[in-house]
């Protein structure tokens, strides 16, 4: 890679953070629209959910061949080429008139997203220098945040004027943009590297951890078929990571879990990434099927939400370089759990305001919270193993968060009142905030090097 000069690392920034920042925001509009299309479309539920999960299931899935592409072509080339397949899934969602098409639009849109993400992760990491790294990924974190908790808000505005449709043509012109603006602005800086990318680690990445969550799905009726299709993905999961171990290029190399601030830091954030999924859905499938709400009412209600976690996000980065992580993961994961603890009371009278209160602390929480874990992650680690960490990252982050997505579906779906059913669904989530909590407790005794 030839030195880059400031304005080009601007440049640079800004295409990757814009570009990311639609296609997150692009992952969650469907949240608010799950109650339309399962009225519309006539699937159930724990069906049409898989127009999230599904998204975020591939997304992680795909997220590995990230680092190899990276390598085998060039930035520019890379680019370009993924901004052209989201727009192609982006047109079939578009033209759309069931639910299956729906599904497969959504997945071409997962698959040139989880390679997006990850693009732009190590291309912020690479192109800036240590001092800056904190800055810059709190930038990258704010967009990680607030792409996803702001798409449900515009959906719900744009839902009720255009139908659930419009979630895709509101993005096409947006990210079409986009690509003419990469085409004519973005400068290659790295240069293609002879790499071979193993023909049977990708099947065994897509059949194992798809059926692992499926299954969840089917135990819910099929208790037999579901547990079969659990127990294969675990082989079949199990089998990927026995391969990897003897690639000389692995498709996700697990030599990063040798740096204990990667593992730990990880952990934590996939839980608060879970928890914050899983809330928006629940806190959506809630307003509307529970509270009688409208699907533009219920995108305000996540509104608050969206702001809280950009202002945190927009500030926290820096006060990571300053004063280190204690403070501000104590603080964000103190905050998470006080506004889950009055969730497991939620009644059908439960009053909108605090049901957006609660939301929007959740929310803020998670964003003081989420950035410094991100930033902590990379310390210590060689240079030449930052394009596999962050492929990893975005791979276990997208697959824990579809996993959270189905758990809570399916627990809220198991009693007979849907009130009942989001309590339940709270409880899980709950329950992630105490994991995180036990987890950076064990992180700091066990020492770190920007842990003030």
């Amino acid at each position: 890679m030839y030195q880059l000069k400031p304005r080009q690392r601007t440049v640079i920034a800004a295409i990757m953070l814009v570009a990311s920042f639609i296609s997150l925001m692009s992952q969650t509009m469907v949240v608010t629209a799950l109650p339309v299309v399962e009225a519309q479309l006539h699937q159930p539920l724990a069906v049409v959910q898989w127009l999230t999960t599904g998204y975020t299931l591939v997304i992680g899935i795909i997220t590995p061949l990230s680092a190899n592409l990276y390598e085998k072509y060039n930035n520019r080339q890379f680019f370009l080429a993924i901004i052209a397949l989201f727009l192609g899934g982006t047109m079939v969602g578009c033209l759309a008139t069931n639910f299956w098409t729906l599904l497969g639009a959504r997945l071409i849109q997962a698959a040139a997203g989880g390679l997006l993400v990850s693009l732009q992760m190590t291309t912020l990491v690479t192109i800036f220098p240590p001092e800056k790294r904190g800055t810059i990924m709190g930038l990258s974190s704010l967009e990680v945040s607030f792409g996803p908790a702001i798409g449900p808000t515009l959906a719900g505005v744009i839902l009720n004027l255009w139908g659930w449709r419009s979630i895709f043509w509101v993005v096409l012109p947006f990210m079409a943009l986009i690509w003419l603006i990469g085409f004519f602005a973005l400068p290659a800086y790295t240069t293609p590297q002879a790499v071979k990318i193993d023909a049977w680690s990708i099947p065994l990445l897509l059949i194992g951890p798809g059926l692992t969550l499926a299954s969840f799905t089917v135990l819910t009726t099929q208790i037999l078929i579901g547990s079969l299709m659990l127990i294969a993905g675990l082989v079949v999961s199990l089998l990927f990571y026995r391969r990897q171990q003897v690639l000389t290029r692995p498709l996700l190399d697990f030599h990063v879990f040798s740096y204990r601030p990667f593992t730990m830091t990880l952990a934590i954030a996939s839980l608060l990434f879970m928890i914050l999924l899983s809330t928006e859905q629940m806190v959506s499938v809630f307003a509307q099927n529970s509270l009688h709400q409208s699907s533009a009412l219920t995108g305000l209600i996540l509104l608050p939400g969206a702001v809280a976690n950009a202002l945190v996000g927009a500030v926290v980065g820096r006060l990571y370089d300053r004063h280190g992580i204690k403070a501000l993961v104590w603080t964000g994961l103190g905050l998470c759990l006080i506004t889950t603890v009055p969730t497991l009371c939620f009644t059908a009278h439960t009053p909108l305001w605090w049901l957006t209160v609660l939301y929007a602390g959740r929310m803020m929480a998670i964003g003081i919270a989420f950035s410094p874990l991100m930033s902590e992650s990379y310390l210590g680690m060689a240079a030449k193993d930052i394009s596999q960490a962050t492929a990893m990252n975005n791979a276990l982050r997208q697959m824990t968060g579809a996993l959270a997505v189905t758990l809570v579906v399916v627990v809220s779906s198991l009693p007979a009142s849907s009130v009942t059913g989001m309590r339940w669904a709270m409880a899980v989530a709950f329950v992630f905030n105490l994991l995180a909590i036990g987890l950076f407790a064990q992180y700091l005794k066990g020492g770190h090097p920007h842990g003030k």
